[in-house]
């Protein structure tokens, strides 16, 4: 029951008026980002991988174990899965203390569960474990699910649109503990999500998903910058990449960032030289030019070549995917500017990028 590494999902099942048709595989470890609409199947794949959901037919595998297959007969049942859940709801034991929570994840890993201090540690929850659930934000609340669902030392960690239920202030809490569990345990995860900037934060691979399948699936920066794909009709469209910090100029206030072949100016990061960040590059910051231009207050004019162009009908725009020295970028322009530089597909064109447009995470 054994294959190569990887998460394999291909499956079909019939729901009344709606049917799941899914096939898709990422790399592990990883973290996996659902994004589609509600009610586009991201749950419903989710209850497939954790066995909370028999399909019609199929075949899930996660690292070389086959988790389901119809035609052979395996299904395997949640509790030999190894599958850590968090939901939008923490669902938390209302008599046990924060502590008590955590112990019993740990728990159902049985003898050798541990990691206890090095969980705790991570998402910062030592001022709280003495303290019961109603005393807890819903931040708090969803750190310490979190926790509890580390503890029972999964294989896979699913996270159902675990920040939907929060506001904007306990959000920015949270996250950065997501992305530093992330890059301190090296889990695979599957992250469900009907928000871009979780998505930009947290996802290395992404599958699009509409009415029961994947509309697209692969690396972060391929599939951000996709003209043809509905994500860059968003008004938030734009690149997601993965950058490392070159050096500080303090004179001047700037942090210098490389991000493939490219370098970026942005705004003074307090981060030492060689630490990885994530950037989004809004479309609607990225401006086109044939000629480098002058006398103007934008630190990055990157030389770029164009990878496609796509109407954007609704808004009157254009859209034009960019490849910077190996990392894409993606522009909305008007019609008219396509036509007035005779942009077209292979073409070297210049994109200018103001530094204070250029959103950094921590990674």
């Amino acid at each position: 029951m054994t294959e190569g590494a990887g998460l394999a999902i291909a499956f079909r099942h019939d729901f009344p008026g709606f049917t799941a048709a899914i096939d898709l595989a990422a790399p592990t470890p990883g973290t996996l980002a659902l994004f589609g609409p509600s009610g586009c199947g991201k749950s419903t794949l989710a209850a497939v991988v954790a066995g909370l959901l028999r399909p019609a037919s199929g075949r899930v595998v996660l690292d070389g174990t086959v988790l389901f297959d119809s035609s052979a007969g395996i299904c395997l049942p949640p509790e030999r899965r190894r599958i850590g859940m968090v939901f939008q709801t923490p669902n938390l034991f209302p008599h046990l203390t924060v502590a008590g929570n955590l112990r019993y994840g740990q728990r159902r890993a049985g003898r050798d569960g541990g990691g206890f201090d090095e969980i705790v540690a991570l998402l910062g929850l030592e001022p709280l474990l003495a303290r019961r659930p109603r005393t807890l934000s819903g931040g708090e609340r969803q750190r310490v699910a979190i926790g509890r669902a580390l503890l029972s030392r999964p294989r896979l960690l699913v996270m159902d649109e675990p920040l939907s239920s929060l506001d904007g202030p306990r959000k920015d809490e949270i996250l950065p503990y997501l992305a530093r569990l992330k890059q301190a345990l090296q889990l695979p995860i599957l992250y469900i999500t009907h928000d871009l900037a979780e998505v930009a934060r947290l996802a290395d691979w992404l599958a699009l998903m509409e009415a029961g399948r994947v509309r697209a699936a692969g690396p972060l920066g391929e599939i951000a910058v996709r003209g043809d794909l509905p994500l860059a009709l968003r008004d938030d469209a734009g690149a997601m990449l993965a950058a490392r910090v070159l050096e500080h100029d303090a004179a001047r206030q700037l942090t210098t960032l490389a991000a493939g072949a490219a370098r970026l100016l942005v705004p003074l990061l307090a981060a030492a030289p060689g630490t990885m960040v994530r950037l989004r590059v809004p479309a609607r910051e990225v401006i086109l030019a044939t000629d480098v231009p002058r006398g103007i207050s934008v630190h990055n004019v990157l030389a770029t070549t164009i990878r496609a162009i796509t109407e954007d009908p609704p808004r009157r725009a254009t859209l034009v995917a960019l490849d910077a020295g190996g990392v894409g970028l993606l522009a909305r322009v008007t019609p008219d500017a396509v036509a007035r530089l005779g942009l077209a597909p292979g073409s070297a064109v210049l994109a200018l990028v103001k530094s204070v447009a250029i959103e950094v995470f921590p990674a």
